[in-house]
């Protein structure tokens, strides 16, 4: 299972929001750059970078910061945020982007997704969002009727890499993931499931791994990890130990 530290940039700097709320954020560091480096100094064999700015605003806005990431470290990176269209998601895998996230366009838009995906086989992850058990978008700013198996049962057999599932209502809380949820999406799909949302503590790693044993193999691909980390919660060496 892969660990992925997060970075959320808003105004170029690594926050941490609660239940995506923008104006909720806590800054832990100014420099995505250095702090990015620090993940990959602890061993870290990903990093998960979302435009918080552009998710909202519906286009990157914070190119800076996730070039000066990408120029930092080595790692592959999936990031994600105001991407809705191909010539963007084009423009991030030529600056060194491994995957890029579609969101709200996997909403919206579903055929773009297709496209892109068949385009990119295995670098494009699609978001599912949800509040309240629906899947929320333009920056968890707006509640849709539609459930996250309904959103992944759109892509099966499209060539996306993952569907990553969020917890809006716990995200950034400390409460811990939503595992039930999570196993949920993984047996309805055969799209590898990441988890995200409220990870708190390495129970929830080790909650992840049960429930993946009681599945298949890597159809929980792996869990993003934020807050926990930031404030010392989460041993790095020992969640990758663990996972």
């Amino acid at each position: 299972m892969i660990i992925f530290p997060a970075i959320d940039l808003k105004d170029g700097q690594c926050v941490r929001l609660k239940r995506g709320v923008m104006e909720d954020a806590t800054v832990f560091n100014s420099d995505p750059g250095a702090q990015a480096a620090i993940f990959q100094s602890q061993g870290f064999q990903w990093l998960h970078c979302v435009d918080l700015n552009g998710a909202f605003a519906g286009k990157s806005a914070n190119s800076d910061a996730i070039k000066a990431i990408r120029a930092a470290i080595t790692l592959p990176i999936q990031m994600g945020g105001g991407i809705r269209d191909l010539a963007a998601v084009e423009g991030w895998l030529a600056a060194g982007i491994t995957r890029v996230i579609l969101g709200t366009a996997a909403l919206t838009n579903p055929e773009f997704v297709k496209e892109a995906a068949r385009k990119f086989p295995g670098q494009i992850v699609v978001g599912a969002d949800a509040k309240g058990g629906r899947i929320a978008t333009e920056g968890w700013a707006e509640v849709s009727a539609l459930t996250p198996v309904e959103l992944g049962k759109r892509f099966e057999d499209a060539g996306v890499a993952a569907i990553l599932f969020t917890d809006v209502d716990g995200d950034g809380l400390l409460k811990g993931v939503n595992v039930t949820a999570t196993a949920a999406l993984a047996r309805a799909l055969t799209i590898p499931v990441i988890a995200s949302g409220g990870v708190g503590s390495i129970a929830d790693i080790d909650a992840l791994k049960v429930a993946e044993a009681d599945i298949a193999p890597k159809k929980i691909e792996g869990v993003v990890v934020g807050r926990a980390l930031y404030d010392g919660r989460i041993d790095p060496a020992e969640a990758l130990a663990r996972a």
